[in-house]
């Protein structure tokens, strides 16, 4: 397992069918196959590779996002997982029916691999998806590797959908300045009454200048972005997830480029500027077993008020973060500078037994957008090993879901969605077996249940594993599928499960120690 190191790519899918001449985009196609698994829950397959060629493993896909507008869903991930970074393309599921059906397809002229090709890039990565209500855009941003690959330059791209999401067209830059780029992530105003209403936000990080934060604004609905913009003191940072208030105030939960702490960066302007980040929480984080991979990024959603929640993947309730498990934490800020103190999301347990240890990572978080405040909607996908005591072989990987009605006071409780899978089944990747860097749950307003996007792994074929463990190489059996839930199944019921574990003494300790500095990134 000498092969894993430190790069963060994304997958993408695969052919699909050409719509018009001019119009460069792929014919989407319905694709909702209900399969059951172990678990007896029913999901609905929306998406999966049909890609071929023999550089990267198929049929894999990774990393969803999704967003929620109207009755529409957009998911969006990587098809087609290569070993050292990216994918064969960018794929979409859209539902226009909150949910009920879904229409499946694949970015048009994205890199070699997509239809029509596109010679420029060689591979995709990092999908996210935002809706532009005064221009009535969707949008998907990604990442280019630029061909040949590596060693790179990367950009950052979009597509446009005008028609809801059923059929998308040819990239538009963001930026192609001839760096490293990563982590993108794409947001829109859609507040009539903000005096920003319109303004479309791309946060990434520029990789060759010590992953300097960046933001492009556009204001024609993606058909152009302004030049990058960063904070006075060029924060480090990984993995921002840009939310708007209803004032037009964006605030950007996003790591430090050492994943020791979340940050919050913040603009008043519109994008012409960005504060220097303040302090949500430092990140503490225990590992995960079964050599995945699972950075400890930040999931993070906005309610009707205007209050941002932010989850992620923390030891800091586990005994001197020495167990080797990690829990589920939520804080919350109505104005991006002040954070409530992390709180434990009641997923399991606190605390191991010699025969029960529960790992919790992976977290995508929903808030419905009609609710706020004590009675705000949050419903949380996420993964977890049942048990640490494992290894790569023997590890257990399972999909699960929790909800709260009352703005994350108290929870239901965890249902098993999906699982166990075994790791060898998910591609490997230079930091691991992957399923995705970040996962997505969207809540249609005002709806009764959530839709979380995920990702299934089933036994490759022929086993035992997806990839070759030994090389890297990449496999053409593989199993890993984009699914859901159908619609009405996961209800926002909420529960009375709470946590009133207090953090180890000496966890807090540290936390005191960093909270100053931090903000000088």
């Amino acid at each position: 397992m000498a092969v894993i190191s430190r790069y963060r790519w994304r997958i993408s899918l695969t052919t699909a069918f050409i719509l018009a001449a001019l119009i460069l985009s792929l014919v989407a196609t319905i694709t909702t196959r209900v399969a059951s698994h172990a678990t007896g829950t029913q999901l609905t397959r929306i998406s999966s590779d049909p890609y071929t060629n023999p550089d990267s493993n198929h049929k894999t896909q990774v990393e969803p996002d999704t967003f929620a507008f109207g009755n529409t869903i957009v998911a969006t991930m990587q098809v087609g997982r290569f070993f050292d970074g990216g994918a064969s393309n960018i794929g979409f599921s859209t539902s226009t029916n909150a949910g009920e059906t879904w229409t499946a397809g694949f970015l048009p002229s994205t890199t070699v691999n997509s239809t029509p090709p596109n010679s420029t890039y060689a591979r995709t990565s990092d999908p996210s998806v935002a809706y532009d209500a005064k221009h009535k855009v969707w949008i998907i941003s990604y990442l280019g590797l630029r061909n040949p690959f590596p060693p790179g330059p990367v950009d950052v791209l979009v597509s446009r959908s005008t028609d809801g999401g059923l059929t998308w067209g040819a990239p538009v830059v963001v930026n192609a300045t001839g760096v490293f780029n990563d982590k993108n992530w794409s947001v829109c105003d859609n507040s009539s009454s903000s005096p920003f209403y319109g303004h479309c936000y791309t946060e990434f990080d520029n990789n060759t200048s010590l992953n300097r934060f960046q933001m492009s604004t556009s204001t024609n609905g993606g058909k152009t972005w302004g030049a990058a913009k960063t904070t006075p003191d060029k924060t480090c940072v990984i993995g921002g997830q840009p939310l708007v208030q209803p004032n037009g105030t964006v605030i950007v939960p996003i790591d430090d480029c050492f994943e020791s702490s979340i940050l919050s960066i913040i603009s008043t302007d519109g994008g012409k500027t960005w504060n220097k980040p303040v302090l949500v929480a430092q990140l503490l984080n225990d590992g995960h077993p079964g050599a995945i991979r699972a950075p400890s990024l930040p999931s993070a959603e906005i309610d009707k008020s205007g209050r941002v929640y932010v989850v992620w993947s923390d030891c800091r309730f586990e005994a001197t973060c020495n167990t080797g498990n990690n829990d589920l934490l939520l804080s919350s800020s109505a104005d991006g500078v002040k954070w409530t103190l992390p709180k434990r999301i009641p997923t399991n347990q606190v605390g191991c037994t010699a025969t029960r240890c529960v790992d919790s990572l992976l977290p995508g978080l929903a808030v419905d957008s009609r609710t706020s405040g004590n009675s705000a909607h949050l419903g949380l996908v996420y993964y977890s090993f049942p048990s640490i005591f494992c290894d790569f072989t023997t590890c257990q990987l399972n999909v699960n879901f929790i909800s709260s009605t009352n703005g994350g006071a108290s929870w239901s409780k965890a249902r098993q969605l999906a699982g166990p899978m075994t790791m060898t089944w998910l591609p490997l990747t230079t930091q691991g077996f992957m399923v995705g860097d970040y996962f997505s749950t969207s809540i249609v307003p005002g709806d009764d249940d959530a839709t979380p996007v995920f990702m299934v792994a089933n036994a490759p074929t022929p086993p035992p594993s997806c990839s070759d463990l030994n090389t890297g190489a990449p496999g053409q059996g593989c199993d890993q599928a984009t699914y859901t839930t159908p619609e009405d199944l996961l209800q926002m019921v909420g529960g009375t499960n709470v946590s009133n574990d207090v953090a180890h003494s000496g966890v807090m300790k540290a936390k005191s120690i960093l909270s100053a500095p931090a903000t000088a990134y």
